[in-house]
């Protein structure tokens, strides 16, 4: 009875259970005023609207990251804004990922895509960088890109040779009309993740 009862509160405090239902969520953006409201730092905006539906919730600086914490159906979340700009971001989640001691299976990277079009969601268990330096760090630090990355789309209306203008821009006043539902959608993509795992998020959010 001794050990029956030693191992339900090791379940149930701390111990086996919460490390088994903690994740690392990661938005990927670039930190200082003025990357805010750019197409590169969507990551960071769903990072913030997904903190902002716990009220007692808030980012604080913490090592190669700001860092936020909260619980949702049972399970932790670790939520990051790397601080070590795009591209470096696998630091910060390299560093995170081993301080939290949360393996490569709960951790969901959340990032913007020329290749789809602006506010279009896509789940992703693995896969190339496509060229985006972020995930290219993540993919070298970690070792593997057999990790889960939640896309977003930024959409690609930019003359050749303008492409990084365009990621490192601004959004129109029509692009933010449709985040404006596109975000609490990727929100509720982290959530079902969270849940109900990628194969059954990809199913209903794919495309959406």
């Amino acid at each position: 009875m001794k050990i029956i009862r030693f191992f339900h509160r090791k379940m149930f405090s701390g111990g086996i259970e919460e490390e088994n239902m903690k994740y690392l969520i990661v938005g990927l953006g670039n930190p200082g005023t003025e990357y805010e409201e750019t197409r590169h730092n969507i990551g960071f905006e769903v990072a913030d609207a997904l903190l902002a539906e716990k009220e007692e919730a808030t980012f604080r600086p913490e090592r190669y990251a700001a860092v936020g914490r909260i619980k949702y159906r049972g399970r932790i979340l670790v939520v990051i804004k790397p601080s070590t700009y795009m591209n470096l971001s696998g630091k910060a989640v390299k560093y995170w990922m081993e301080k939290e001691k949360i393996p490569l299976d709960k951790i969901l990277i959340i990032v913007d895509d020329l290749a789809l079009k602006t506010g279009e969601l896509r789940l992703r268990t693995k896969g190339s960088s496509g060229g985006h330096n972020g995930l290219e760090d993540i993919i070298q630090r970690l070792g593997t890109s057999r990790f889960h990355r939640l896309r977003i789309g930024i959409g690609n209306d930019f003359p050749k040779g303008q492409q990084v203008d365009f990621v490192l821009g601004k959004w129109s006043p029509e692009e933010r009309e449709i985040l404006q539902k596109r975000i609490p959608l990727a929100v509720d993509a982290v959530k079902s993740f969270v849940f109900a795992g990628a194969a059954k998020t990809a199913t209903l959010f794919n495309g959406k």
